[in-house]
């Protein structure tokens, strides 16, 4: 025999057109699914899920420690989402930084990073929980949503979160999948419940009755929105584009000098950006009038970007050239994408609040649901407690009369008419709790089970009923969690556009000037009547002795 042989080999035959067609279109749905897109019902990607999921399981609540990001990630990777502790640690580190989310869900402890800067490595922060995030996995043990093996079929977790709050509007999402993207801004809390319950109480109500409620984003820094017109559309289509500006006013910075001081940026501009900008326009000579800027932010008095106006420059017009040359006025693209039913679609404001709503109602019906069993069981042990305490001689000379225990349920349960539960649950109490206090205990517990079980069917038997327990809880998290708007809304461009002191010259101009002083005197300070060229700015008042 010849040597080194080997049995016939096995060869398919393949289209490759085909087989690069079918597993591309398994890979786009896989980063679709898996990995790029939210989830309408909650606004979370898989990994942010898994990540809010696993803090929870490991008792991260808002009231306890926090612990090593290191670990987190860890468990995660572990147990949920075993592709990497980078993109999971990076996931973290966005459900955590206040300038990104409206809302933080993730109480980040460390450097979790700027606008500008990156975070610090997992084994340097800690996390745990944020209060909003107890409401996003509230009434998990309750049966409110479907559990789904996780990868290696080991372990279950939640297939979406109950998510009391509506987290896709409020903390907005990013991600770019395949041949499809996802962009949607954050919101304020108290004015998306507050539509989502005029929506839930008028389901036929119009975009224009929720927008009443719902008048715009709410950028988590501030600024402006200026111009409506690409909201509306937005709402009604699922994309739009509008633009933001920031928070700038003129103050005097020294004695002999004014300058431009921005506190709001746009949405994820940041203030080093900004200077480099500027330094980039100053140099090309787009942008005259600038002898210096200064970035003086820290954490107790928030955003301070000094922009510092040459004598003789009004600043409004170099304000002006800062709009049009920097990324002080930014634009942002709306692209409401997100997965209804395990597909992609590209929703409008109502088609979102109505996903929520409808998410809401099946959570809220299987936690009564559930409750209600829990309830009827806990009611049915406790109504053969009480026959057992009435009882007590004959059920204490039974057992004592039984040779084991399967013969003592069998005789409890013929004797008393009894179920084998309600034996069972007998059998395994301790001897003090059948005394005449335990009764009036007892009696009482039944009449609570009672009322909760007529309530609980009053909810699932009256859609009406269901609806005011949900909008009751929407009221219940905006009241904990809502914040006023910070984000200023322009309905036309306004004075914060680059166009609007087009009409003011650049240099101050070098006029005489003549002040005249009156004599009739206003109280203790004379009035002083200024009349000056273009050249001089603001007034002046002198007190006369």
């Amino acid at each position: 025999m010849p040597k080194n042989t080997s049995p016939a080999e096995h060869i398919v035959d393949i289209n490759v057109s085909e087989e690069m067609r079918t597993s591309f279109l398994e890979y786009s749905y896989s980063v679709i699914y898996a990995r790029a897109l939210p989830d309408a019902r909650d606004g979370l990607k898989p990994v942010q899920r898994r990540i809010l999921f696993q803090m929870g399981q490991m008792g991260l609540r808002p009231d306890r420690a926090h612990v090593k990001s290191s670990r987190v990630v860890g468990d995660v990777m572990g147990r949920l989402h075993p592709h990497g502790d980078t993109a999971i640690y990076d996931a973290m580190v966005r459900l955590a930084q206040p300038f990104t989310m409206r809302l933080p869900l993730v109480d980040g402890h460390g450097n979790f990073g700027s606008l500008d800067d990156g975070p610090a490595a997992s084994r340097y922060t800690e996390a745990r929980l944020a209060a909003p995030a107890m409401a996003m996995i509230s009434s998990l043990d309750e049966d409110v949503v479907d559990m789904v093996p996780n990868y290696d079929n080991t372990l279950q977790q939640p297939e979406v979160l109950p998510a009391a709050i509506p987290n896709l509007l409020v903390n907005g999402s990013s991600g770019i999948a395949v041949g499809m993207a996802t962009n949607i801004p954050p919101h304020n809390l108290i004015e998306v419940i507050n539509g989502a319950k005029h929506l839930l109480r008028h389901p036929d109500a119009s975009l224009e009755d929720i927008m009443r409620f719902i008048p715009g984003p709410d950028l988590p820094e501030g600024g402006k929105i200026i111009g409506l017109d690409g909201i509306r559309e937005a709402y009604e289509t699922g994309r739009g584009i509008f633009r933001t500006s920031a928070t700038a006013r003129i103050e005097k910075i020294s004695a002999r000098k004014r300058g431009i001081v921005i506190t709001e940026l746009p949405y994820l501009v940041g203030p080093e950006k900004i200077i480099d900008k500027l330094k980039d326009a100053v140099n090309a000579k787009k942008i005259q009038g600038v002898s210096g800027v200064q970035n003086l932010t820290d954490r107790h008095h928030g955003m301070r970007l000094v922009v510092e106006v040459k004598n003789g420059f009004h600043p409004e017009a170099v304000l002006a050239q800062l709009y049009q040359h920097t990324p002080l006025e930014d634009s942002f693209g709306i692209n409401n994408v997100a997965l209804v039913d395990g597909q992609p679609q590209t929703l409008g404001l109502l088609e979102l609040l109505r996903v929520w709503i409808k998410h809401r109602i099946t959570v809220t019906r299987r936690r009564s649901e559930h409750r209600l069993r829990a309830a009827q069981s806990d009611l049915h042990l406790v109504e053969g407690l009480l026959i057992a305490v009435l009882n007590i001689d004959e059920v204490i000379a039974v057992i004592r009369s039984s040779e084991d225990t399967a013969a003592a349920r069998e005789r409890l349960i013929a004797v008393f008419d009894l179920s084998e539960a309600q034996a069972d649950y007998i059998l395994e109490l301790r001897l003090r709790r059948l005394t005449k206090y335990s009764q009036i205990e007892l009696e009482g517990r039944r009449e609570e089970l009672e009322r909760t079980i007529a309530e609980l069917q009053e909810i699932l038997g009256s859609p009406e009923r269901l609806r005011e327990v949900v909008a009751s809880e929407m009221t219940e998290v905006a009241q904990q969690f809502g914040t006023p708007r910070r984000t200023v809304l322009l309905e036309s461009d306004g004075a914060a556009s680059a166009a609007a002191p087009a009409a003011l010259p650049l240099e101050a101009s070098d006029d005489p000037t003549w002040v005249l002083l009156s004599g009739t005197g206003l109280g203790d300070l004379d009035a002083i009547a200024v009349t000056a060229g273009p050249g001089l700015i603001g007034s002046l008042t002198v007190g006369v002795s």
